[in-house]
C-alpha cells in the first residue's frame, strides 16, 4: 500500500512522492512519480530513472527538468532512492560513496549488508510490480535510465533484463566498475572479495559477455569531457569497446566542456526522453 507524501501540479501532469514499505529491503522506501495528463485517460509507459552518490528519490525530479519531456511524450517517471535508510548499521554514513545513499544497485551477499542492501531486486521487481499495480503504468512499455552510479545500475539492469526494459541509456555511468575506485569498494563491501561475483554487475562485462545484442536499437550515453570524474571512475571508453566487440549499437556522445553535474543531463535530458519514446510510445 502507498502512502502519498506529497503531490505538485506540473506541465498538465501530476508529480508525487510515495512511501510504502518494502519487503525486500525490510525497511520503508520512498519514490517519486511523474504521471503526464495522458495518465488521466490510460495507462503510459514508463521511465525508471536511477540517481547517482548522495542523490534521492527527489533529486531527479527537482534538478532535471524532465517533466516537460514526458508530458509531451506522455511517459511516466519513476525514481527510487539510493539505498536503503534507517537500516543502523554501523559505518553506513561514514562514507558518501558507500553505505547510505550509494548502494550501487546491487543485491548484497555480505553482512550485515545483505539483510538490507538490495537494490537490484527493489528496483527489478518489487518497485516495478507496486508502480504497475497502484498507479496507470503500462507494464509492458519500460525504460530505464540514469547518472554515474545510477548509470551503472540502469546499464546492468538492461542489460540483464531486456525482457523487462526495452530501452536503456545512461549520463556519464560508472561503466566499467570492476576497474574503478568506487566500484571496487562497493563491490568488496557489498559482494565480498571474489571478483567473480562482481561481473554480473559490471556492464561492460556483461556485454562483453552476451552471446547476442541486448537492445538492436541502441544504448545512449552521454559523457562530458570536463568530467572530473571520467578517466578514473567512468571509463566510457571500455563500455564502447565492448559493445564495439560483441556488435551492441551503442551512441557515445561526448561533450566538450560538459561535468558531471545536473546542468549536464538538463541539457541533454531531451534527448534521452525522445530516445525512450521511440521505444515505448
Amino acid at each position: 500500500m502507498l502512502e502519498t507524501i506529497e503531490t505538485h501540479l506540473t506541465h498538465g501532469g501530476t508529480q508525487a512522492l510515495y512511501r510504502h514499505d518494502s519487503k525486500t529491503i525490510g525497511l520503508p522506501m520512498r519514490f517519486s512519480v511523474y504521471l503526464p495528463p495522458h495518465a488521466q485517460h490510460s495507462r503510459v509507459p514508463a521511465l525508471f530513472y536511477l540517481a547517482g552518490l548522495t542523490a534521492s528519490e527527489e533529486t531527479f525530479p527537482i534538478k532535471a527538468g524532465a517533466q516537460r519531456f514526458a508530458a509531451k511524450h506522455g511517459i511516466a517517471l519513476i525514481s527510487p532512492d539510493t539505498s536503503p535508510r534507517g537500516a543502523n548499521i554501523a559505518g553506513e554514513t561514514e562514507d558518501w560513496d558507500f553505505g547510505v545513499a550509494a548502494g550501487f544497485y546491487v543485491d548484497a551477499t555480505r553482512e550485515p549488508w545483505s539483510r538490507h542492501y538490495r537494490m537490484y531486486s527493489y528496483v527489478r521487481d518489487e518497485l516495478r510490480e507496486t508502480a504497475i499495480a497502484a498507479l496507470p503504468i503500462d507494464g509492458a512499455r519500460l525504460g530505464i535510465f540514469g547518472h554515474s552510479m545510477g548509470g551503472h545500475g540502469a546499464l546492468v539492469l538492461a542489460l540483464r533484463n531486456p525482457d523487462i526494459y526495452r530501452s536503456v541509456s545512461a549520463f556519464a555511468p560508472i561503466a566499467a566498475p570492476m576497474r574503478c575506485p568506487w566500484g571496487k569498494k562497493a563491490f568488496a563491501g557489498y559482494l565480498g572479495d571474489d571478483e567473480q561475483t562482481w561481473r554480473q554487475y559490471d556492464a561492460s562485462e556483461l556485454v562483453a559477455g552476451a552471446d547476442a545484442p541486448r537492445f538492436e536499437d541502441g544504448i545512449l550515453v552521454d559523457q562530458g569531457l570536463s568530467d572530473k570524474f571520467r578517466i578514473e571512475q567512468l571509463h566510457p571508453d571500455v563500455f564502447e569497446q565492448a559493445c564495439l566487440k560483441a556488435g551492441q549499437p551503442l551512441m557515445l556522445r561526448r561533450h566538450e566542456g560538459y561535468d558531471h553535474s545536473y546542468y549536464f543531463i538538463e541539457t541533454f535530458i531531451e534527448d534521452h526522453i525522445a530516445h525512450h519514446a521511440r521505444a515505448l510510445t
